[in-house]
């Protein structure tokens, strides 16, 4: 089969075996943002048809690919989910050269009550098989972050975290972007940055403090970016551990300096992004495991498993 992981900005296409491995695969820049026309179906054939040639015939979608921006809108489906929940649920799409399907996205609510939805995240964490044999907490960095919790195989709620786009704006449209350079991601001022999220005060102190520390002659403009994303990913795993219970993680001996002390987060996505959640979680006390993106491919196959193909 073929699966397909549909973003925003990107695409990513597997060929999986029937043993569930990875054959072969393919990205592009190709996000649905970036069909013109709406021609996704003419984009997937671009894609994907050397191996639609060699024979396969049944291809699955995740992602925004499902939105209402997408190709077709596949209603959100409500948690608690898991891949048979899914593969039950999947839209089919009308496409000349193979069978074509969509995975829904998830919709729940937080601890307030307020509503949240995903489309893509859900595929990933189904792909990493700690979380579907013991449970636990996933996190997913991104523009929109999410952090999943998941028990007994299924998805049973989730948080969403604007910290990238937030980002992206605190630097391309306000005052702080004119003392920022380009400059490493990580390394002292993204620890300091994680440091200053724990101090009182809150985020917009902190985020402004970004500026008062340039004007001071104390952050250099190159320093000033990886600073900034210390500051609001610090913030983001702090809101999202807190209250997390201990998975029984082994103790360190040092102090938790916020969120829940013990608590193991599976964290999936890529390796430069995932590495910097990595040190803020341990930072917090908790203890991060990295997953990359071809989880992503493990969840499609999995989902497949459950759905009808004929």
């Amino acid at each position: 089969m073929i699966g397909v992981d549909w973003g925003t900005t990107s695409f990513r296409a597997f060929r999986i075996g029937r043993d569930g491995t990875i054959r072969d695969r393919r990205s592009a820049a190709k996000g649905i943002m970036n069909v013109p026309d709406g021609r996704f179906g003419d984009t997937l054939r671009e894609e994907v048809g050397p191996w639609l040639a060699a024979g396969e015939s049944q291809v699955l979608l995740s992602g925004m690919i499902g939105s209402r921006q997408g190709w077709k809108e596949a209603s959100y489906l409500p948690c608690p989910a898991g891949a048979a929940e899914l593969g039950a649920a999947l839209v089919d799409v009308g496409f000349d050269w193979a069978r074509v399907k969509l995975i829904p996205g998830l919709s729940g609510v937080d601890d307030s009550g307020v509503a949240e939805v995903m489309r893509g995240e859900e595929t990933q964490v189904l792909g990493v098989p700690p979380l579907l044999r013991d449970g636990g907490i996933a996190c997913l960095p991104g523009t929109h972050s999410k952090w999943v919790r998941v028990e007994a195989g299924r998805i049973v709620s989730f948080t969403t975290h604007m910290t990238g786009e937030i980002f992206g704006a605190l630097r391309g449209h306000t005052i702080l972007g004119r003392m920022m350079l380009d400059g490493p991601a990580d390394g002292l001022p993204f620890d300091a940055g994680l440091a200053r999220a724990a101090d009182p005060g809150g985020l917009l102190h902190h985020v402004f403090g970004v500026r008062a520390l340039a004007l001071a002659g104390r952050l250099s403009e190159s320093d000033a970016p990886a600073y900034l994303s210390g500051i609001l990913i610090g913030h983001e795993v702090r809101a999202a551990l807190a209250g997390t219970p201990s998975t029984g993680a082994p103790s360190t001996g040092a102090p938790s300096t916020g969120g829940a002390a013990g608590t193991v987060v599976q964290v999936i996505g890529a390796p430069e992004l995932t590495a910097l959640y990595a040190k803020a979680i341990t930072a917090c006390g908790g203890f991060a495991e990295r997953h990359d993106g071809e989880a992503a491919a493990r969840g499609l196959a999995l989902i497949a498993e459950h759905a009808e193909w004929t």
